[in-house]
């Protein structure tokens, strides 16, 4: 297999069919009471996706014009704040004892909403980087259907195992867990292999700017829901939903559907950094002692 066939067979098959099992397990894990929980606990939804939805957006736009970056690593910034958070999220939400219940509502929402505002933002984001001479642009219609196949149909098909064989699915969601972070660091490895020659060079302009991205937004996360009077099990899973992203789905917009490998580079940076952040938050907080807190969150929603 020559190096472009191996090229085209990670962008084209590899990573889709990846991340279609990612998200299938993220659907394993779903149940119709997570979507249901917007309206029965909306103030720290409605807090939880403006931080998401957002903030992170305009941040990160924010960052990619203040910052000196090539057209190519701004656009990377972009397509990792348009994207909704992982299922890693969850998973440190639970390690951390934040509200679980909250941090997969948060996902699952975010995840069908950004079906929809991704493919805008991310021709908005080439149109003012890259200018009009690029002839880069993600088509409306594909995208959308393309994401559709990627995150809503696995997702749905998980729920609808989740719902006739519970056992099952809660034993293939745990493997889908570790198939995960394989298959992003197997991914990276494989993008700082690819872009070798110039990996040293992003990881010098681009990475404090994910430094900065992610703990400039998970601080605005957490003290705005403090803010709105949130509890601190929820504060802590809307911290950990706005800082930590669907990274996957990031690099998959860069390779399948823009093959762009320097667009791929932020979002891989951006996960090594998460997880350290977000490790260092989890093992502060199991180390603190919260305040005493009702077992009711402020706006009626689960502790």
């Amino acid at each position: 297999m020559s190096a472009e066939q191996l090229v085209h067979l990670v962008n084209v098959q590899i990573v889709p069919i990846s991340l279609f099992l990612i998200m299938l397990g993220m659907g394993l894990s779903l149940v119709p009471d997570d979507f249901r929980r917007v309206l029965a606990y909306p103030k720290a939804v409605a807090i939880g996706l403006s931080c998401q939805l957002v903030l992170l957006p305009l941040i990160g736009f924010g960052l990619a014009n203040l910052v000196p970056l090539a057209p190519e690593l701004a656009v990377g910034v972009m397509l990792l704040v348009v994207c909704p958070g992982g299922t890693t999220s969850n998973l440190y939400a639970h390690i951390a004892k934040g509200d679980v219940a909250l941090s997969v509502t948060l996902t699952a929402v975010a995840s069908v909403v950004t079906v929809f505002s991704i493919p805008f933002i991310v021709n908005g984001s080439l149109l003012h980087f890259m200018g009009e001479s690029e002839a880069i642009k993600l088509p409306i219609g594909r995208t959308m259907i393309s994401l559709v196949l990627l995150t809503i149909i696995p997702i749905s098909i998980g729920m609808t195992v989740r719902r006739f064989k519970p056992r099952l699915a809660i034993a293939v969601e745990q493997r889908v867990k570790y198939f995960a972070v394989i298959f992003l660091a197997l991914l990276i490895a494989f993008l700082v292999y690819q872009q070798r020659e110039t990996f040293a060079d992003s990881i010098i302009s681009a990475g404090p700017v994910a430094l900065l991205l992610n703990v400039s937004t998970m601080l605005i996360g957490f003290y705005g829901a403090r803010l709105f009077a949130l509890n601190r099990q929820q504060s802590i899973s809307i911290t950990l939903e706005t800082g930590l992203q669907n990274s996957g789905l990031s690099m998959v917009l860069a390779l399948g559907m823009l093959n762009n490998y320097a667009m791929s580079l932020v979002p891989a940076i951006y996960t090594g950094v998460m997880f350290i952040t977000a490790g260092v938050l989890v093992y502060y907080l199991n180390r603190s002692k919260p305040r005493a807190v009702g077992v009711v969150g402020a706006d009626g929603g689960p502790a």
